[in-house]
């Protein structure tokens, strides 16, 4: 089995002066989720190379057992240091795509067209995806082959625009991942702010936050080894 990882390679948090990017528990958690199960891992980002890590999410209230691991695997570290650029990645290649969050991905990968293709091509070759936390935003221009927004009558979940408040980012980001899911139809939902929630729905697999990646990583793991109908993306 071979999984995708997407990363952003956005690292200006809007106008306010400071960095973002990835968000390392999101990366970490999936990352070791699929590795001890034997999975061959690929890492990738829009511009390729080391993609922006957000430096908050490695601040020591952030840090997590994943976290700690990660940055202690030299491996690791140097597969996170030479990330495949997207126009180099084919669908064709893969099992399935996991995308981790962090603000970044609401700057890039939402409008990435690279992206989009990458996504609507995985959902149309009947792979799951997956993407947790601020990743669910960037399906906002995926479109299913009769051109309707891929999230239209999906159940969904994503960063809430109470975790956005919670954070003071209501007014920095470009959008609103909470919005922006009910704007183009999706059937979004959510659990406590902070908690774990994760949601299928045919082919595609949501987080709510940080907390959900791990969860949501092992959902997917267990889609892909079951290779049980989808019942659509």
């Amino acid at each position: 089995m071979k999984i995708l990882l997407v990363l952003t390679s956005h690292d200006q948090l809007g106008n306010t002066g400071r960095k973002t990017g990835f968000w390392l528990e999101e990366l970490a958690a999936p990352y070791y989720t699929f590795k001890d199960a034997g999975v061959d891992l690929v890492l990738a980002s829009p511009k390729g190379g080391k993609p922006p890590l957000d430096p908050k999410s490695n601040e020591p209230e952030f840090q997590t057992d994943y976290t700690r691991r990660f940055e202690a695997d030299a491996d690791a570290m140097a597969q996170l240091a030479d990330t495949l650029p997207l126009e180099r990645v084919r669908q064709e290649d893969f099992d399935t795509v996991f995308y981790p969050g962090g603000h970044g991905p609401l700057w890039d990968l939402a409008e990435d067209r690279h992206s989009i293709a990458l996504l609507e091509s995985f959902l149309g070759a009947g792979k799951p995806v997956a993407l947790v936390c601020h990743a669910p935003g960037v399906l906002r221009h995926v479109r299913t082959p009769d051109g309707k927004p891929l999230v239209e009558g999906k159940k969904v979940t994503g960063f809430t625009n109470s975790e956005e408040d919670a954070v003071g980012l209501t007014e920095v980001v470009p959008f609103l991942v909470e919005d922006e899911l009910k704007a183009k139809g999706g059937l979004f939902s959510k659990g406590p702010d902070w908690a774990s929630y994760v949601l299928r729905d045919g082919l595609l697999i949501t987080g709510q936050n940080p907390g959900s990646s791990l969860a949501a990583a092992q959902l997917l793991l267990e889609r892909v080894k079951s290779g049980a109908p989808s019942g659509g993306a």
